[in-house]
């Protein structure tokens, strides 16, 4: 497995990252056991996560905490989930930190991450010095932002984090452009989230499943030549294509699958996409994409 330098952090993570947002639905903790073990045993070392994931950090902090040296961190706050107190009020900001660390059984994170917050409410700077605090008081080391769109922009123009996470694939490149050069130019870790556009372009008629439905509509215009081969082969070039993005440090991918991940590190493992290839989808995407294809939450 590929390791990248995470922005001007100190941590150096894998090129593809364990997502815990399908692993708290309903999954069995002996499965995610069996998940997150062989995962980190195959070279994983990032997993990241949210509060509102529902029982994800808990099961995470049950399979792997004792490995808590093995692997970095990352969660999200800001959605109340269970909290008393409005979302992206303060204290629901604090409280969500402090259960973090409690369901995800440590001490600290390795990057606190706000969840998609509006630009309004990242320009009114409060949800940012409850992330600062958390910072200063040592229960989390770096601080990120998790959305897209003019908030993702504003985010890494404000200065005040280390990390953007913003969906970035075939099926969604508008980042590519107009945000990931300013996120780079300030030296900002960046996570890939969605990189194989749900696997989209997989169904024949519109999936059943309202959040692949944007961008199976958009690879029916985009009609790349890869989704025409094989499962296999299409989300190989998928996925390299997005960890081939300049910029891009790690792509975070979900699974309820123990084989699952060790199957898309082997697809990691090919290397970086080929150039031509590369460029093509590049040029298909910039010629057929609409102005409203924006980054999908």
């Amino acid at each position: 497995m590929e390791y990248r330098v995470f922005g001007k952090t100190d941590m150096k993570v894998s090129a593809l990252g364990f997502g815990g947002a399908e692993i708290g639905q309903q999954v069995d903790a002996r499965q995610v056991d069996a998940l997150l073990g062989s995962a980190l045993d195959a070279g994983l070392n990032l997993i990241d996560t949210a509060a509102c994931y529902g029982r994800s950090e808990e099961l995470i902090g049950q399979a792997v905490s004792h490995r808590r040296n093995d692997f970095y961190l990352f969660s999200k706050c800001g959605h109340a989930s269970g909290l008393p107190t409005p979302d992206w009020d303060v204290q629901t900001l604090r409280d969500s930190i402090d259960r973090s660390l409690k369901r995800l059984k440590t001490d600290y994170l390795d990057l606190i991450q706000l969840h998609s917050c509006s630009l309004e409410t990242l320009q009114q700077g409060a949800v940012i010095e409850v992330l600062q605090q958390a910072r200063d008081a040592g229960k989390v080391r770096y601080l990120g932002y998790s959305g897209d769109n003019e908030a993702a922009l504003y985010a890494v123009e404000s200065g005040a984090f280390d990390s953007l996470q913003t969906s970035i694939n075939v099926a969604d490149q508008s980042v590519i452009d107009r945000i990931l050069p300013a996120a780079q130019a300030r030296g900002m870790g960046i996570i890939a989230k969605r990189p194989i556009a749900n696997v989209a372009w997989q169904y024949a008629d519109t999936p059943d499943n309202a959040y692949y439905v944007t961008y199976w509509q958009r690879l029916k215009a985009l009609q790349y030549d890869f989704t025409r081969r094989p499962t296999t082969e299409a989300v190989s070039v998928a996925l390299r294509f997005t960890l081939s993005v300049p910029g891009v440090t790690t792509a975070i991918v979900g699974t309820t699958n123990p084989g699952r991940w060790q199957q898309n590190a082997d697809l990691v493992n090919q290397g970086p996409l080929d150039t031509t290839e590369y460029d093509a989808i590049r040029n298909r995407w910039q010629e057929v994409a609409k102005p409203d294809w924006v980054g999908q939450t």
